[in-house]
């Protein structure tokens, strides 16, 4: 193997790993255990609607389903509150269908930088340069750790200091990855009473501390091999 081909390799991992680990989060937080514990915390602001907390519980999961199946967006179309008027209006119905589509963009690069990484692996393993491989991985626990740190602070400071914050990277992270205003409703529509503001203040919140967790426990608890390899 040419010498400089695993410090280039080594680079690469490096960009890879917040790709897994920011996908790792964002596939945690699709699953039911997250609204589980947000809607029951006692600062979840209720629903000016009327909507209770059991109601929120039962209706919920059902948008986390929509957003990784492979179902149409009938499978929401579909939903009717109990007197017989559709669960979302069409607005809303538009929007989630764009949201699945950037959700499984964000998986398939969460699932093709895992499949990398552990090809790198078994790579770097008979090629003999394990500890560029390890150091890439170190690398990008650093870079993690920087990027999940901007987002919990920006998180952070909109729930404790001033809600405007939060509000501006939200209303910039809509512009980058969807078109026009389609992102925003009535308060009295259904997406706002069920995952309201601080709903996603939390979101990211967590997915920054899940991500910063992944990038310390690269960057310090992983130790490059003592003898330095020589590669072949």
């Amino acid at each position: 193997m040419k010498p400089k081909l695993p410090v280039v390799l080594s680079h690469l991992i490096s960009l890879l790993v917040p790709l897994a680990l920011i996908g790792t989060a964002l596939r945690i937080l699709l699953s039911p255990i997250f609204i589980n514990v947000e809607y029951r915390m006692p600062y979840f602001p209720a629903d000016e609607y009327g909507m209770t907390q059991a109601e929120r519980l039962h209706w919920a999961p059902f948008a986390l389903k929509y957003l990784v199946n492979s179902s149409d967006i009938s499978y929401l179309g579909d939903l009717k509150f109990e007197d017989g008027s559709p669960l979302y209006n069409r607005r809303e119905l538009n929007h989630m269908a764009d949201v699945k589509n950037v959700v499984r963009g964000a998986l398939t690069a969460w699932y093709v930088s895992l499949f990398i990484l552990i090809a790198l692996a078994v790579f770097a393993h008979r090629g003999k340069w394990t500890s560029e491989y390890i150091r890439g991985l170190r690398r990008g626990g650093l870079w993690m750790i920087g990027l999940a740190t901007a987002l919990g602070l920006i998180a952070g400071v909109g729930i404790a200091v001033n809600p405007d914050v939060f509000w501006e990277f939200f209303s910039l992270f809509h512009q980058v990855f969807f078109t026009g205003d389609s992102w925003l409703f009535y308060y009295s529509d259904t997406l706002i009473r069920l995952f309201p503001i601080r709903f996603w203040e939390d979101a990211f919140l967590w997915a920054a501390i899940l991500a910063l967790g992944g990038g310390l426990g690269l960057a310090f608890g992983l130790k490059p091999p003592a003898p330095v390899e020589q590669s072949v």
